[in-house]
């Protein structure tokens, strides 16, 4: 089969054009409706703790059936169908924190096993993963400057609208994706639990958790952050983006990066830079320049991290263990390390205040980095040498 390079590209398109929305403007939109910061911690939180759960569940199911474009797209036409419930007028936290569960119950169980289905259509030519990807990139950048501008002109209000609308159109688009040949399954043998106790394999999950902890109170609070320091919803947008376009740039280079330097030294790297990024979003939010360069860094903290990560996963965990393991990565660290990063941002924002909560985030990301130094082994040849 050919690679249907288009048709990959525009789901994750659509998927992160989805929380391009989600992730700078959900908090303002939650605190436009009158939730205070612990509230707004909390569904945050459980926005990302279902990805503890449903990520699994739905791997578990994709694995054992085979069908795993079917799961893809069930979990695409229910997450639109629950989400609409944020459109009915009234409810208070406890209707709020129902939908959010609801539907980011479906929606985080889509792009595990769409990862799994994209590196099965990449057999043999894996290092072209980040040229896919970087289409997820794009739609998060769209997303982010238009909806930034929209509520400049329009208000807070059409961030539900939006949503509406980029969940409509992932759902049609996961329903023109071929599934993947799933291969030869016998290097299966030793199951789950062989491979994660493995301590490259244990090490790296506990260094990309710890390193989405830190990222927790990013996802949650820094539009409200940098709102307190007299951003206007464009500017915040416009922060966003320089993160976006460093990103691109990284997954353009990374198919010549990992074959070249090896995931360890990259990920230890992007960790430690992660450190970087939240003391100067610490030090200096006032300072607009400062936190363009803060945005840079997002280039390394997820870029390289992610695409250095995603490729240790899928060589680790094969046959049918290919959707549990991405599954497993995903709700570990976007999951659970997210969620519990902004439930403790959350406690933390009114006493603490945003600076030192970030202070906090920078020290998780050098355990991170700490972590992923001693853990991952030195040389891991996922590909072959490219000039």
């Amino acid at each position: 089969m050919a690679l249907p390079y288009v048709r990959l590209s525009a789901f994750y398109l659509a998927f992160f054009g989805v929380l391009g929305v989600l992730s700078p403007y959900w908090g303002p939109y939650l605190k436009a409706r009158g939730f205070e910061a612990a509230a707004i911690g909390t569904l945050i939180a459980l926005l990302h703790g279902t990805k503890i759960i449903a990520p699994n569940l739905w791997a578990w199911v994709a694995d054992h059936t085979g069908q795993r474009i079917v799961v893809i797209r069930m979990a695409c036409m229910a997450a639109l169908i629950v989400f609409s419930g944020v459109l009915l007028p009234g409810g208070g936290f406890a209707w709020m924190a129902v939908v959010m569960i609801g539907f980011s119950f479906f929606w985080h169980a889509a792009m595990p096993q769409f990862e799994a289905n994209t590196m099965n259509h990449l057999v043999g030519q894996t290092h072209r993963y980040p040229r896919i990807r970087v289409w997820g990139t794009v739609g998060f950048m769209v997303s982010v400057l238009a909806v930034g501008e929209g509520i400049d002109r329009i208000g807070v209000e059409i961030v539900p609208l939006v949503l509406m609308g980029l969940f409509t159109l992932l759902a049609l688009v996961s329903l023109t994706v071929p599934q993947a040949d799933e291969g030869d399954h016998s290097s299966d043998a030793g199951g789950l639990l062989a491979v994660l106790r493995q301590p490259s394999v244990f090490g790296l999950l506990i260094a990309c958790f710890l390193l989405q902890v830190s990222h927790g109170p990013f996802f949650a609070f820094y539009s409200i952050y940098l709102q307190e320091y007299g951003y206007s919803a464009t500017a915040i947008g416009l922060l966003w983006a320089i993160a976006l376009i460093a990103e691109i740039a990284v997954f353009l280079l990374m198919p010549r990066w990992l074959p070249r330097f090896g995931p360890r030294r990259l990920l230890t790297i992007a960790m430690t830079l992660g450190v970087v990024r939240w003391l100067l979003v610490a030090r200096f939010p006032e300072v607009a320049a400062t936190q363009g360069l803060a945005q840079l860094l997002h280039a390394a903290t997820y870029g390289v991290y992610h695409a250095s990560a995603i490729s240790l996963i899928h060589r680790y965990f094969t046959g049918r263990l290919q959707g549990r393991g991405q599954a497993i990565y995903s709700s570990m660290t976007f999951g659970a390390g997210v969620a519990l990063g902004s439930f403790v941002a959350g406690n933390l924002w009114d006493t603490a205040g945003g600076s030192q909560t970030f202070y906090l985030a920078a020290g998780v990301a050098a355990l991170a980095a700490m972590t992923a130094a001693i853990v991952v082994p030195a040389r891991e040849r996922l590909y072959p040498a490219r000039a």
